[in-house]
């Protein structure tokens, strides 16, 4: 009868620091969402605290497993020790995905950021307002509030537009003097519009959902954010402005690496095209109460309730190079104070982050995030409509005002 081998010093060894590592991690874990009620407060925690905590994290979740199925047992014992993050292994996927390298590594445009403005009641859209319209505005049951700026501290503020600057660089309201490098060409086409999230959807009233490909997602492009690039296509063309409209789904069905398989949409295109001076990237926001629960910020128009926007503008920051952030900024700023001439609400501050996000490509590359997944398709579609309309008030005026050419 063979004995059974004795365990050696040598391979308890192995053991001992697997246990350890498992030990440092399940610790970091607790503390890093120590006093955390919900679990998006868990996960902003865990992402706040530094590369560290999300490296222990990795250095547990093997990606050797299939896609969508890749937490070890090793991992689920650590994330055991946290119930706020046991309820939900799509977080946790999420989490992971953010810090995937390269231009990945830039973080989609939601909201696990400070927000400075206050939420106040929204205002009711004036009477009739819904009746000339094609757009229907039916209750998706979310609710309403209106963000507004609590003061001037703490932004940086230039004209009518508030500004964040969550980057490394620093700048002040002088780089703003009412100029900026992008103009649109003679040639055609003229505009891009791109969709690095293109499946990123919103919540449709009851009645009109869709089949959903995860959270707020759907590839069905007639509810995504894909339609809402439809109809800024269609506006700036009212407008006179050519554009092409990429309506490639770069997240899906693989969300990591999306920015780079936008960027390798943008540059194809801007080979062929050699015309197009603006790119634009357009997204929806994600935005949480302290309670997890979703909510959609609005802004009373003379059309109806719409949807609040954000522009995100990237830099050099992240150390990958960027010689156009300074004028990306500039013409959000421009195109910001045009549209909050008439509608006062419509924009929150602008966002400057350290990641590059593809605009490194044009003097004219903005990514907006139209609504968040709280609102409806409806007002996403009616800030679109608006987005398009003062883009192509503040690029024409542009050309009106350039001096002659000798």
């Amino acid at each position: 009868m063979r004995r059974p081998p004795k365990h050696t010093k040598h391979n308890s060894i192995p053991r001992r620091l697997a246990a350890i590592s498992l030990a440092v991690t399940v610790l970091w874990v607790v503390f890093a969402t120590a006093g955390s009620d919900t679990l998006r407060s868990a996960l902003d925690a865990l992402s706040q605290r530094s590369a560290l905590s999300v490296a222990l994290l990795r250095s547990r979740l093997g990606d050797s497993r299939p896609a969508g199925d890749w937490l070890t047992t090793a991992t689920a014992m650590v994330i055991s020790q946290s119930p706020l993050l046991l309820s939900s292994r799509d977080a946790i996927l999420e989490l992971h995905s953010r810090d995937d390298g390269g231009d990945q590594a830039q973080e989609p445009p939601d909201t696990n950021q400070p927000i400075r403005e206050t939420p106040v009641e929204p205002e009711e859209a004036p009477e009739g307002a819904e009746t000339g319209t094609d757009l229907t505005f039916a209750d998706n049951g979310v609710t309403p509030q209106t963000l507004v700026p609590t003061g001037t501290s703490g932004y940086i503020v230039t004209g009518l537009a508030y500004i964040n600057n969550y980057s490394d660089n620093d700048f002040d309201a002088s780089l703003f003097d009412g100029t900026f490098a992008a103009r649109l060409s003679e040639a055609e086409p003229q505009v891009l519009i791109v969709h690095t999230h293109g499946s990123e959807a919103y919540t449709m009233p009851p009645g009109e959902e869709y089949e959903a490909s995860g959270e707020s997602r759907t590839t069905d492009t007639a509810y995504n954010v894909v339609r809402v690039g439809d109809e800024i296509a269609r506006v700036l063309g009212e407008r006179g402005i050519s554009v092409v409209h990429d309506r490639t789904l770069h997240d899906y069905p693989e969300y990591n690496g999306a920015y780079d398989r936008s960027l390798g949409s943008i540059e194809s295109y801007l080979e062929k095209y050699p015309s197009i001076s603006i790119v634009l990237d357009i997204h929806r926001d994600a935005i949480y109460d302290g309670e997890g629960n979703p909510y959609k910020v609005v802004s009373p128009v003379a059309e109806g309730r719409a949807a609040q926007m954000t522009f995100v503008i990237g830099t050099d920051g992240s150390g990958l190079p960027n010689d156009n952030w300074q004028e990306n900024l500039k013409l959000a700023a421009a195109v910001q104070n045009t549209l909050l001439e008439d509608y006062p609400t419509l924009m929150r501050p602008i966002t400057v982050r350290n990641s590059r996000y593809n605009q490194h490509c044009t003097t004219g590359s903005l990514l907006v995030a139209v609504g968040a997944a709280g609102h409806s398709l409806a007002a996403a579609l009616l800030s679109a409509r608006l987005l398009a309309g003062g883009l192509a008030e503040t690029l024409q005026s542009a050309a009106e005002t350039d001096p002659p050419e000798p």
